[in-house]
């Protein structure tokens, strides 16, 4: 059973996904939240395995929530659920640790299996979302020259920039594709040198700007 904590300062939102994700046979919401300082309690009351976490409420912002948690150690998977003037608030979301991105007006059907996917430690970033965040920063600024047309990233060094984009630390990318941090470390600064960037964040947006991931 996935059990799930949401956090949405939106009662009716929360009832109503709520009602349907305790229809499914494997999905169970744990705990409710209103705001962003209930929500840290709680998560860490109950430890949820997967979060479903508005981004903007009164009190703690998502981003905040996200932070707060990473500080303590206690991060589970989460996804951030936005509205469609959030496109500012998804970039910090990719820095803070958010393993996905969801759109509110999703199907049902496209709800739970994000949280299914999320929960077999899979990341999950509609591609709706991520084409309207690089739309609304025009053409994604580079940190230094680069070739118009960069040198292809390799196989390794795309998987490394999608594992970022879902918000993983070098650690848990080396633990993912069974390598160590310092190689890591290696092929993100390959990357970010072919594509003219200094941070992770640019660099995942302008892959996706070109189409790479």
């Amino acid at each position: 059973m996935i059990r799930v904590a949401l956090v949405d300062d939106q009662t009716l939102v929360r009832k109503g996904i709520r009602g349907l994700l305790d229809a499914t046979e494997d999905i169970r919401v744990v705990a409710e939240a209103s705001d962003g300082e209930e929500a840290v309690r709680a998560i860490a009351e109950t430890r949820p395995d997967v979060v479903l976490l508005d981004v903007r409420m009164p009190r703690r912002s998502g981003v905040e929530v996200l932070q707060d948690l990473r500080l303590a150690g206690s991060q589970p998977p989460t996804i951030l659920l936005t509205t469609f003037d959030d496109d500012a608030v998804l970039l910090q979301g990719v820095r803070a640790g958010a393993r996905g991105f969801l759109l509110k007006d999703v199907s049902f059907e496209q709800l739970t299996e994000a949280i299914r996917a999320v929960a077999r430690g899979e990341s999950l970033i509609l591609p709706a979302v991520t084409e309207r965040v690089v739309r609304g920063l025009g053409h994604i600024p580079r940190d230094f020259e680069s070739l118009d047309s960069p040198d292809p990233l390799t196989r390794r060094e795309t998987e490394i920039l999608r594992l970022m984009a879902g918000g993983y630390s070098n650690r848990e990318i080396a633990e993912v594709v069974g390598t160590t941090e310092g190689t890591v470390k290696n092929y993100a600064s390959s990357a970010f040198s072919k594509l003219g960037v200094r941070d992770r964040t640019r660099a995942v947006l302008r892959a996706i700007e070109l189409g790479w991931i």
